[in-house]
């Protein structure tokens, strides 16, 4: 048989092994200068594969089998033509043509299947419910042409195989188109010299609408860590009428420094008009602390408790008796129910234990808002999240 070219030569013979039951795979091609003189291509299980896993433990069961199905090509170069000069069509194994389109070769993802990937993977939703969701659609794995597998790759392979810079770019372009949709949506950006993100502010309409309602007091958190390039998101949080938690503004950091804090800190008073809360609670940040100094003079910093319990075993850790001394901290932050119990508490708590002269222990006051921030970011965004599904 004489084919035009070599790629119908070779579409020819997968679609001849499809029918049959089999895939196939190209096992070598030979050149002489730039021109393809020859190829063989021969049946996906042909040769020996040696597996490191003992063969009891074994799951493959497409290795190697030493099949001896195979075609060679040939280019009758007079004519310009391409010729099967040789066929080998014995197996060493069965064939199942009813089960060929679930063979790797021969499995794909249509077009439809790659947006809907595609737009369930930006909202957050697993692969193995975005693959379970196909099949309920499709009455039924054997309606389908691929496997669950396919849709891991694929989103691997091309949904989240972004660069940071291309991810960055992406990141601008939604707040460009944010701001069109709503003026009063407010960001800004730092860049890297490589173009990615290295300093990230954005607040909503709604979080500066609530900030003329709930901005005396706010939390300010910087512990989460929040997608692949290893940056810092930063939540400024303040406390509604009902007590709930109110967001009032994000940020993304590359690094904690001071310089930082303060080009975030400024970023946020001018989204907020210049008005600085009354006071501020964050975590044991030195450079938090000075940054916040120089940009919010006026305003009364306190460190957060939820960050303060976290460090009691490393910092009570010298002290005899210290789990009888972290129990009854425990007790007195968590059960004193007014300002004036807490501090009756708090000084009994001292003077019991002999800690009046600790400096970590002196003037603190109690927030949880931290942590309720850190499980709302949780059912939205895992360690793999690029910017623009953080973002959005």
């Amino acid at each position: 048989m004489t084919f035009t070219t070599l790629e119908d030569a070779g579409k020819f013979y997968r679609n001849y092994a499809k029918a049959a039951g089999f895939s196939t795979r190209v096992r070598c091609t030979n050149r002489k200068g730039n021109e393809i003189k020859n190829q063989l291509i021969t049946c996906s299980r042909e040769g020996k594969w040696k597996s490191k896993i003992s063969p009891t433990e074994k799951t493959n069961p497409t290795a190697g089998l030493n099949c001896p199905a195979r075609i060679y090509i040939h280019t009758l170069k007079d004519v310009g033509a391409w010729i099967i000069s040789k066929v080998v069509l014995d197996h060493s194994h069965p064939c199942c043509p009813s089960k060929a389109e679930m063979l790797k070769q021969y499995r794909e993802l249509s077009m439809s299947i790659r947006r809907t990937i595609e737009n369930n993977d930006e909202a957050g939703i697993r692969p193995s419910k975005t693959y379970q969701s196909f099949v309920a659609a499709a009455g039924g794995h054997r309606e389908l042409n691929f496997i669950e597998k396919d849709v891991r790759n694929y989103i691997t392979r091309e949904v989240r195989n972004v660069s940071e810079q291309e991810d960055a770019k992406e990141f601008g372009k939604y707040f460009l188109r944010m701001k069109e949709k709503n003026p009063n949506f407010f960001f800004e950006l730092e860049l890297e010299e490589d173009q990615s993100i290295k300093l990230a502010f954005w607040a909503d309409a709604r979080s500066r609408a609530a900030f003329e309602y709930f901005g005396d007091v706010i939390s300010f958190d910087t512990t989460y860590n929040t997608n692949r390039y290893n940056l810092v998101c930063g939540s400024f949080v303040g406390v509604n009428h009902h007590g709930q938690s109110t967001l009032l503004g994000c940020s993304l950091m590359k690094n904690e420094e001071i310089e930082s804090f303060k080009w975030l800190f400024q970023c946020w008073l001018r989204c907020m008009g210049g008005n600085a809360p009354k006071g501020f609670l964050t975590d044991q940040c030195a450079s938090m602390k000075r940054a916040l100094e120089a940009c919010m003079p006026t305003t009364v910093h306190r460190w957060c408790i939820w960050h303060i319990m976290k460090k009691i075993p490393s910092k009570l850790n010298g002290y005899k008796g210290h789990a009888n001394i972290e129990q009854e901290m425990s007790h007195v932050v968590w059960n004193s129910h007014s300002k004036d119990s807490f501090d009756r508490n708090w000084n009994d708590f001292l003077l019991n234990f002999g800690l009046a002269d600790n400096k970590w222990l002196s003037g603190m006051r109690s927030t949880q808002r931290s942590e309720s921030m850190h499980s709302f970011f949780n059912k939205y965004i895992t360690r793999n999240s690029s910017l623009i599904q953080f973002v959005k």
